[in-house]
């Protein structure tokens, strides 16, 4: 069992210097809008393609078993708030050793994250000016973003929360348009009926396990939210609220986005994939400037979730150096921002940019596969954690249950067989099976080094 003392109070001491500037709007809207990004606006096109009108049924299947993660992940964070999340729950729950390699293999994934978001954010600025390097459009956003998190956190609650507001904004109207032009009283269009919906799935099981897939990884950034509630006023009531009002609003936008767009729009359509659903469904309606109105809303998805990830990166990095799981100079702090974790993150995710043009074809595509399963690793630590923790905390402190799993155990144990199931799925298709390996050996080089970690701190 983990040293009681390492792992019951320095999590708490590791978050009291942060500044606490977060209110609670600022975590709504996190909690909404860190989901809600180029996967879904975009990436979801190449679900469509593959599963045809079941991948609604993939999306609900993979929101239900996210709703069980962050519900899992919200009644930790609710217990004990901590800008380690997931990480200083694993230590908390398993040892030092997972806290190791949960913190570091996330913050290798947001710092590439930002890499891969500046990068496609400079594609659609260099699309609306031509000519100009996008090398210089990423630069300038990661300048911009990083400053962003040097400043007092209550300036990266502002730039998220409107962020958020106008990617909410969008889908909500999307969805309202949708619906009017199903029923056949939008100007111009007519009730499609159930004429796209009769190939359901076109490409059987196969077609549906890819979407599935896609599906999962699309879901990825709710996290952010509990790292951050950590600088909220109130930690407590501002994780347990912004849980609770997320989970069923980001499955409707979710699922209803997919059933809108695969009733308008036969699945098959070359404009789902090279547009993307949502510009496709739009023009489909006819409404004038769906292509560049969506870009517009895409670049603000990229753009917030690069703010999102550097912000995420630092704070995971801080808590990982505050509790003794690596270099100490991350864990400066200046005006309760941990600045050279800012820096340090928004630096690597610059390197990754730079390798995308230097070495496309085997370090970067490495670094892609590297990064590819590693939600799923981060679920099965929330997963293992929330299953010993939850029965520490009803022996020890009962009070700090105020948000709390439905059906425990059952449900708890129904999402790791889910997650084991993804596990097999990525392992049956050649794509994703390097995506799994790749991240499997990361995962256990990190838990192998954080362990001897864990074994030179026992012993000094």
């Amino acid at each position: 069992m983990p040293n009681s003392t390492t792992t019951e109070t320095t999590p708490q001491q590791a978050d009291g210097s942060l500044s606490h500037g977060l209110k609670q709007r600022h975590l709504s809207m996190i909690a909404l809008g860190g989901v809600i990004g180029a996967g879904l606006f975009v990436g979801s096109g190449a679900g469509i393609a593959a599963a045809g009108p079941s991948i609604v049924v993939a999306y609900a299947l993979s929101g239900v078993l996210v709703m069980l993660v962050m519900r899992m992940l919200g009644e930790m964070s609710a217990a004990y708030p901590s800008s380690g999340s997931f990480s200083a729950h694993a230590e908390r729950a398993i040892g030092p050793w997972a806290g190791f390699a949960a913190g570091w293999s996330f913050w290798v994934l947001l710092c590439t994250a930002v890499g891969l978001e500046g990068i496609g954010a400079a594609k659609i600025v260099q699309g609306w000016l031509p000519g100009t390097p996008q090398w210089m459009w990423v630069a300038l956003f990661m300048v911009v973003f990083c400053g962003t998190n040097l400043a007092a956190v209550k300036n990266f609650g502002e730039f998220e929360f409107w962020f958020a507001a106008l990617k909410v904004g969008a889908i909500s109207l999307f969805l309202v348009l949708g619906v009017l032009a199903i029923a056949g009283v939008l100007p111009g269009t007519d009730a499609p009926g159930t004429s796209n919906l009769t190939d359901f799935m076109p490409n059987g099981g196969d077609g549906l396990v890819i979407g599935l897939l896609a599906s999962v990884f699309a879901y990825g950034g709710l996290e952010t939210v509990t790292i951050a509630a950590a600088e909220s006023q109130d930690p407590v009531r501002g994780v347990a609220s912004a849980v609770r009002t997320a989970m069923w609003r980001i499955a409707v936008f979710y699922i209803g986005s997919m059933a809108v767009a695969v009733t308008l729009v036969p699945w098959d359509s070359e404009d789902v994939t090279a547009k993307g659903p949502y510009i496709a469904t739009l023009e489909h309606m006819g409404i004038p400037g769906a292509s560049q109105l969506m870009n517009v809303v895409i670049l603000v998805a990229l753009l917030s979730a690069m703010n999102a990830n550097i912000y995420g990166a630092s704070r995971i990095a801080f808590s990982l150096v505050e509790r003794g799981l690596g270099p100490k100079v991350l864990a400066r702090l200046s005006g309760g921002v941990p600045r050279i974790a800012v820096v340090t993150s928004s630096v690597l995710g610059f390197v990754c940019v730079l390798l995308s043009y230097w070495r496309p074809d085997d370090i970067f595509k490495w670094l892609l596969n590297m990064i590819g399963a590693v939600i799923l690793i981060v679920w099965i630590f929330i997963a293992a954690s929330q299953l010993l923790l939850r029965r520490r905390i009803e022996r020890e402190a009962p009070e700090r249950l105020v948000v709390r799993m439905w059906a425990f155990p059952w449900l708890t144990w129904v999402a790791l067989a889910g997650m084991a199931a993804i596990f097999v799925l990525m392992w049956r298709e050649p794509d994703t099976r390097t995506q799994l390996y790749s991240s499997g050996g990361m995962a256990l080089f990190l838990a192998a080094v954080g362990y001897g970690w864990q074994r030179l701190r026992a012993k000094g």
